[in-house]
């Protein structure tokens, strides 16, 4: 069996890359991306696509809005096989990096792209979906956590899908990067797995139990959630259950009467209430869901993405083009060093609200550069530019920045990913510096993906 797949949202292609990398250690091309979407609104040049075009000559690429991809596209899919549907889709409405006054959730601009996943769904009827998302979607919006993350795994129900999902932090699972994001491994109620899902937990002795029991007691879907899951399976967690105080951090909960899709959809909108924790499943309109902490594994360290970079680049390149190349990214300017200080000290700074009352703004003290010996932080879109964010390092006695390489490694993906586009016609350049680290800001660790196609694999040849 082979999955053909629709990257959407695919950025420079994270999921393809992982996804070869998972036929690389399956020892065969399970999975085969037909087709992939890249389009980045309000930019005039289309970068991250034309990376894809360069990376990925022999695939067919959609560089269009997929708002304005017609519904054919999406039935060419269906009549060519596609039966997997993969992608980060955009976060910018439920990210950290906005503030709780202007947070949109679902609603928001590009929070209503998720509604294309779902139509693109309703035509492909794919067996399997992998999803990515930053992992404050658990409590959007902040006046009604969950609600979000609550209407997603209600529109997946109605069309007849069951929906795992885990916080990962990739730092957690031997990765470079301290990067945490909801992963969703969707499947349709059709296929052998979810039978297989119904063996482990006998879905009507759960749903015939009480509230309380489930919530205070083990019952079926432990087995799942701990060690039999998609998840369980290749990221392991700890088997206890956390308590705040007395009460357990699980909680299992209907999302809600279906009746017809709309009403459905605008009833889970309205009415939830409850708390979605970092590791769940829902089945069949039901949720289960609890707070989990890792098993980690040894990760990789900022210092061991510095060597692997230098390594490389002084075997293709030569020692002396290395120094000149490390010399761009470091940073003389006393200024630029001072503003750094600035940014990543402790502030505490008067401002005045709406109404004219004063509040102070606070921060506290970040160290004054990054650890080699530690996990990188996570990476954002500002990494290219001077800000708290961005990564500084402190190498022979010197401040400098992080190279594009060394970017593209915290991601986990090879190193030189995206320093060459394709236009559309056909001419090869250089990426920016900047764009390269915009790009890597966006993307996610590759490693994650293809630990997750190497399950799938196994799960569906079992």
């Amino acid at each position: 069996m082979t999955l053909n797949v629709f990257s959407m949202f695919d950025g420079v292609g994270g999921f393809i890359v992982g996804l070869n990398n998972a036929n690389l250690a399956i020892g065969n091309n399970f999975f085969n991306t037909l087709y992939s979407n890249q389009f980045e609104p309000s930019r005039k040049s289309q970068d991250a696509y034309e990376v894809g075009m360069y990376q990925f000559p022999n695939m067919k690429h959609i560089p269009n809005d997929i708002m304005t991809v017609g519904d054919e596209k999406f039935e060419e899919m269906q009549q060519n096989g596609v039966n997997m549907i993969v992608g980060g889709f955009p976060c910018q409405d439920y990210s950290v990096a906005r503030s709780l006054k202007h947070e949109q959730g679902i609603q928001g601009k590009k929070g209503v792209l998720f509604w294309e996943i779902i139509r693109a769904t309703k035509i492909i009827r794919p067996e399997y979906l992998v999803l990515e998302n930053v992992d404050r979607l658990l409590k959007s919006p902040s006046k009604q956590r969950g609600r979000d993350f609550a209407v997603m795994l209600a529109a997946f129900n109605v069309l007849g899908y069951s929906v795992e999902w885990r916080v990962i932090n990739a730092a957690d699972y031997g990765f470079a990067q301290r990067r945490r994001r909801v992963f969703f491994f969707v499947y349709r109620n059709d296929t052998r797995w979810a039978a297989h899902v119904d063996e482990v937990f006998e879905q009507t002795e759960v749903t015939s139990r009480s509230l309380d029991e489930i919530v205070e007691g083990p019952n079926q879907y432990d087995d799942y959630i701990f060690t039999q899951g998609l998840f369980a399976r290749q990221f392991p967690i700890q088997q206890q259950i956390k308590f705040d105080g007395n009460r357990p951090r699980h909680s299992s909960h209907w999302l809600g009467e279906e009746t017809d899709y709309d009403n459905y959809i605008l009833n889970v909108s309205d009415n939830f209430t409850g708390t979605i924790w970092n590791t769940g499943i829902m089945r069949h309109g039901r949720y289960f869901t609890i707070d989990t902490d890792p098993i980690q594994e040894q990760p990789t360290t900022l210092g061991d993405i510095v060597q692997q970079a230098r390594e490389y680049h002084i075997e293709k390149y030569g020692e002396d083009a290395y120094r000149t190349y490390i010399a761009n990214y470091v940073i003389n300017d006393e200024k630029k060093l001072e503003k750094f200080q600035y940014l990543r000290g402790s502030k505490r700074i008067p401002r005045n609200r709406p109404d004219g009352t004063e509040y102070f703004y606070t921060e506290g003290a970040m160290s004054p550069y990054d650890s080699l010996d530690l996990p990188a932080r996570t990476m954002l879109t500002s990494e290219g530019s001077v800000n708290r964010s961005t990564h500084l390092l402190f190498e022979n006695g010197q401040y400098r920045l992080l190279t594009p390489n060394e970017a593209d490694l915290l991601q986990d993906f090879p190193i030189e990913w995206t320093k060459m586009k394709k236009g559309i016609d056909g001419v090869e350049t250089e990426v920016s510096d900047r764009m390269r680290m915009f790009f890597m800001g966006n993307a996610l660790v590759t490693g994650i993906v293809k630990r997750i196609g190497v399950e799938l694999e196994r799960i569906i040849s079992e």
